[in-house]
């Protein structure tokens, strides 16, 4: 168990054309920021990282309104854009050991809960290296047969375990040492999570206490991904 003080927070929030989402996702963001101040008198340093990755809409714009550090870049490649972001979130904590860095991942088309932050605050000071969280998808963006299907094949408060880049974290020295993301177009998430695992001692929580909101769109930034199993899968998968 990692006993480690916690000295700073680095959000990372990859951003592939989500000029329709991306202020959503980044005042929430805020609410999770000063939620977390408000609870924590002596909060870690949380920092932001956005990286905005071949963006051909207005995300730049919506981005530069927030006081986030915002990069852009042009990978095309979703893996690519989280490591650089963790990079920058990790060099610019340099005066904190790793084992003293909570890196915290989402996406930019998901709104993340007031509690966000803090929830993984408490995680840490408890000495969890990685924690799996749960998403949701907005129910707006689903029809009848995808909504109950997920109704029926997901309990709230309980974790399934899935991995989503949407809502993950760990600690900056357990991450430098399963290597890191991959530049993967995809599925980048699940495998830097079984590096994790691969470690001996690394403490794992799931949990569904804070849960992010996420697109249910059926086609996504990425060929599969949550998109492609809300579009093909989520129906499919469950019980008749």
């Amino acid at each position: 168990m990692n006993n480690s003080p916690l000295e700073a927070i680095v959000v990372v929030i990859p951003v592939h054309n989500e000029e329709a989402l991306l202020a959503r996702c980044l005042s929430a963001m805020e609410q999770a920021i000063s939620s977390a101040r408000s609870l924590n008198g002596t909060a870690p340093e949380i920092t932001v990282q956005v990286v905005l990755d071949a963006c051909t809409d207005d995300s730049e714009l919506i981005a530069s309104a927030f006081p986030y550090d915002s990069i852009g870049v042009d990978f095309t490649n979703v893996g690519q854009a989280r490591a650089l972001g963790v990079q920058r979130g990790i060099r610019r904590c340099a005066a904190a050991e790793p084992r003293s860095v909570w890196i915290a991942n989402t996406d930019a088309d998901s709104t993340v809960p007031p509690n966000w932050i803090s929830a993984q605050i408490e995680l840490a000071q408890r000495g969890v290296d990685l924690m799996v969280g749960t998403v949701r998808p907005d129910f707006a963006d689903l029809d009848e047969p995808q909504r109950d299907a997920w109704t029926r094949t997901h309990t709230p408060g309980h974790a399934n375990g899935h991995v989503h880049g949407a809502n993950l974290g760990f600690r900056a020295h357990s991450y430098l040492q399963a290597g890191g993301f991959l530049a993967l177009p995809e599925h980048e998430d699940v495998q830097l999570v079984s590096a994790l695992r691969a470690l001996p001692g690394l403490v794992e929580v799931a949990t569904d206490e804070c849960w992010v909101l996420t697109s249910g769109r059926g086609v996504g930034r990425t060929p599969g991904g949550y998109a492609g199993y809300l579009a093909t899968g989520l129906v499919a998968s469950a019980p008749q």
